[in-house]
């Protein structure tokens, strides 16, 4: 039953987009057939006046002179109908995927813009003008004050009586990326596995912090914003993203980035995507759903338990304390190895002996498997060399 709606919704769509191809056609082909006439009557006159030829016998509103720019016109009529057909689609496309709160405030601004337009038109009506000006000023005035109306609207929608529970409903599913996590990189990648879905939104303030950073003086931070801007170069390229849409609903410049983002949110009902803690806090407190790549990256990581053998562990470098070595997973977890400073550079199996969940992640503790080296033989390795 789904599919017979879908495939009739289609023919339907079909049957008004050839419609409207052939109306274009046709007033394109009777408007420059309705001044085919005037074109090529002015046409012999620039060519007789140059003396190159006598055409005074050729009439102009003959059919051979009118029906091949009638057909000119209707060539021109039907490139023009993609265009308008593309347009609206995407309109119609934007309209169905606008939230209903927007299309209430856009409704109510229209009509508002058209009756504070009311008392200009009565003027305009009085004044001694050409009825053509006359209507270009009227028409003016309308879109004008309704498009300042919509304006006004937007810029204070959090306070509007459709939008006072937007965020309460369900979210919109749309992905709100910070400049951090976009400077990180690893968001191109999850995105790339299919685990990120949703909408994927960059906000114009974002990326303007991003080419802050791109220019900055300091070389570090001028890679760092750069690395950023390209890693969005390669996720507009591969999904789809969109930049600046819906910043009306943060228009305050001088608020910070992150209060924006906040703000922007919750007006959308959106989820914020970002490794920075401080964020994560403010966001979580105000009721805004956060995506943390640090907290997804921890989650992911190999779950040791004690007494567990990790095998050809590489120990990189000391310990803080003596006789310690360290060596880390492939995931990045450090292993303290007790009595492993004797064996830097060197690729073994060691025992875990004791694992501590910290703030940052896990740090586990080991010891060489097979028993540990006393430490004055580490002493006198150290001496003798």
């Amino acid at each position: 039953m789904n599919r017979r709606v879908r495939l009739s919704g289609i023919g339907f769509a079909q049957g008004v987009r050839f419609l409207t191809v052939l109306l274009f056609v046709a007033l394109g082909a009777a408007i420059l057939g309705w001044l085919a006439p005037v074109m090529v009557r002015g046409l012999y006159d620039l060519v007789t006046a140059r003396h190159l030829v006598d055409m005074s016998q050729t009439r102009p509103d003959s059919a051979a002179n009118v029906i091949p720019i009638a057909l000119l016109g209707g060539i021109l009529g039907a490139l023009i109908s993609k265009r308008v057909i593309r347009s609206s689609e995407r309109l119609a496309h934007a309209w169905e995927r606008m939230d209903p709160g927007d299309k209430v405030t856009y409704f109510v601004g229209v009509f508002a813009g058209l009756i504070i337009s009311v008392p200009s038109i009565l003027i305009f009506q009085a004044l001694n003008v050409d009825s053509v000006y006359r209507v270009l000023l009227i028409l003016g005035v309308n879109v004008g004050l309704a498009s300042l109306s919509i304006y006004v609207l937007q810029s204070i929608a959090e306070f509007l009586p459709w939008n006072r529970n937007k965020t309460r409903g369900k979210r919109s599913g749309i992905k709100l990326l910070d400049t951090n996590v976009i400077i990180d990189g690893r968001i191109y990648d999850v995105a790339r596995t299919g685990f990120l879905e949703g909408q994927l939104y960059v906000p114009n303030f974002v990326l303007e912090e991003l080419q802050y950073i791109a220019d900055s003086h300091d070389p570090l931070r001028r890679q760092r914003g750069r690395r950023g801007l390209e890693v969005l170069k390669h996720m507009q390229a591969d999904f789809p993203m969109e930049v600046g849409t819906y910043d009306r609903f943060a228009p305050d410049p001088n608020e910070e980035v992150d209060a924006r983002l906040v703000r922007l949110a919750r007006a959308l009902g959106a989820d914020i995507v970002t490794n920075d803690f401080n964020l994560n806090r403010v966001a979580t407190l105000q009721d805004v759903r956060v995506m943390s790549l640090n907290d997804l990256a921890m989650a992911l990581r190999t779950n040791i338990l004690p007494q567990e053998t990790l095998q050809s562990l590489k120990i990189i470098r000391e310990g803080n304390q003596l006789g310690q070595g360290v060596g880390y997973l492939e995931d990045g977890t450090m292993v303290v190895v007790e009595n492993g400073q004797a064996h830097i550079g060197e690729s073994m199996d060691v025992l875990v002996t004791q694992v501590i969940q910290t703030e940052r992640g896990k740090m586990i503790f080991a010891e060489v498997d097979g028993g540990p080296a006393p430490v004055f033989e580490t002493r006198r390795r150290r001496n003798s060399r």
